[in-house]
């Protein structure tokens, strides 16, 4: 009758034999001694829940392939937290009061200024600016050349400037 790795003397072999290696495998590779036992725990726990699908000659290739594979996922999980920690600290509002209301005056004089221009200029600068839309086609949706939307959006600029340079 062939072993089963679901037997306990089986198993607590295959422990003792291969439990400090794992270890000294992940502790290689991570640098972190705790971490690599508790992938070693985490492998052996693996392996006791899939005994009986795995052979006893196969249960070291298992027990290396699970402790790797759960490093490798803890690695990527660390490295979407550091990114998650980066994206939230560079999100946090570092400036002063003062900045704060600068910028909220400065926008609100920007868009009155822009608000101030004759209508022709006023439509070709948002739909620019704003929606992204190319000289040609805003030309084709207003009916006009290319050539009156370049001096619209000009004479735009114009008057945007003179604005920006009182502020």
């Amino acid at each position: 009758m062939s072993k089963s790795v679901c037997e306990e003397a089986v198993f607590k072999n295959i422990f003792s034999d291969h439990s400090a290696s794992l270890i000294n495998f992940i502790y290689y590779k991570s640098g972190n001694y705790k971490g690599a036992e508790d992938i070693m725990q985490d492998a052996f726990a693996t392996l006791w829940k899939e005994c009986a699908k795995v052979a006893v000659e196969k249960a070291k290739s298992f027990l290396y392939t699970v402790a790797n594979n759960t490093f490798l996922n803890q690695v990527k999980h660390q490295k979407i937290v550091l990114k998650f920690e980066k994206q939230g600290h560079s999100q946090i509002n570092q400036e002063s009061p003062q900045y704060l209301l600068e910028e909220a005056e400065f926008k609100e004089k920007l868009e009155n200024a822009i608000a101030a221009l004759p209508e022709d200029q006023r439509v070709v600068f948002l739909m620019n600016r704003i929606d992204k839309i190319k000289y040609k086609e805003i030309a084709d949706h207003l009916d006009l050349s290319v050539k009156a939307i370049e001096k619209r959006m000009h004479k735009a600029l114009v008057e945007l400037r003179k604005v920006s340079k009182k502020l």
